[in-house]
């Protein structure tokens, strides 16, 4: 029976991968960042040592985009120095890693979905720090997967989807902006399609992009959401086309999705 360590489990993506993990045959242990800190290196190798993990999934991430504007330090330290650790153990114990990243490590300046291979160019500090995680690893390891993905949502954790649905429930009119198109992701697809990396011996090591099909905008996505409420007004999802923030934001950061479709079938 394969055993999954599962970093971070206490985000929306780690959940949601414990909920998936109770229809399956693998081995899963969960830690918290309060129970394993993937900026404490020695604290990875001792949870590692002796353990027989085959797959690390690391779901870890300082994931608050405009805090790491602020923030940067804290951002890289997590991001860049966490995902370093990670890789540099998991190649001291031979454990395939899988590791999670962003659509935001591109600039939003392409008119076309961005394929793996296209050049990366993170415009704020989220980006920055998730992309130089994405090379520590590549340096460091070579059984790997880079996950990138876009717009998460699920039951847990602070996401778009309950955000929406908790001012709309609150009765607030919201201005959404229509500036930026994307690709809303259940962490049920996602979590689904790691455990299938986990239970598959096919699938080539790399880079894969994993999102929904089809895009929309943050605008678009919150009516939707809306059209979905008992006896909510499409009328409280107003449309902007500008909305301040501190991080600049790619407009357009639709994934290509043809390598993951060639490669693995069921997905």
């Amino acid at each position: 029976m394969r055993k999954v360590i599962v970093i971070g489990s206490n985000g929306q993506l780690g959940r949601t991968i414990k909920d998936c993990a109770t229809k399956e045959t693998l081995e899963f242990y969960f830690f918290f960042r309060s129970e394993l800190d993937i900026t404490d290196k020695k604290s990875l190798m001792a949870a590692f040592k002796d353990s027989g993990f085959d797959y690390c999934v690391n779901c870890a991430a300082y994931t608050n985009v405009e805090d790491a504007e602020a923030n940067t330090e804290d951002a890289f330290l997590v991001n860049a120095e966490g995902a370093k650790n990670v890789a540099e153990v998991c190649n001291t114990y031979q454990v395939k890693l899988i590791h999670i990243s962003t659509d935001y490590v591109f600039d939003g300046k392409k008119n076309e979905p961005y394929t793996i291979t296209d050049q990366t160019n993170p415009i704020n500090q989220y980006g920055k720090s998730k992309l130089q995680g994405e090379l520590d690893i590549q340096e460091h390891l070579e059984e790997f997967y880079i996950i990138r993905t876009s717009w998460l949502y699920s039951l847990y954790g602070k996401n778009f989807l309950k955000t929406i649905i908790n001012k709309l429930e609150d009765g607030s009119v919201l201005n959404i902006t229509t500036e930026e198109q994307g690709t809303p992701t259940s962490c049920v697809e996602l979590a689904e399609f790691i455990i299938y990396l986990v239970k598959s011996d096919k699938t080539p090591y790399g880079i894969y992009n994993f999102s929904a099909n089809g895009s929309t905008t943050w605008f678009g996505f919150a009516q939707e959401i809306a059209k979905h409420l008992p006896h909510r007004n499409s009328n409280q999802v107003l449309p902007t086309d500008k909305f301040k923030t501190l991080a600049k934001r790619p407009k357009y950061s639709l994934l290509n999705l043809k390598k993951r479709k060639l490669t693995i079938e069921n997905f």
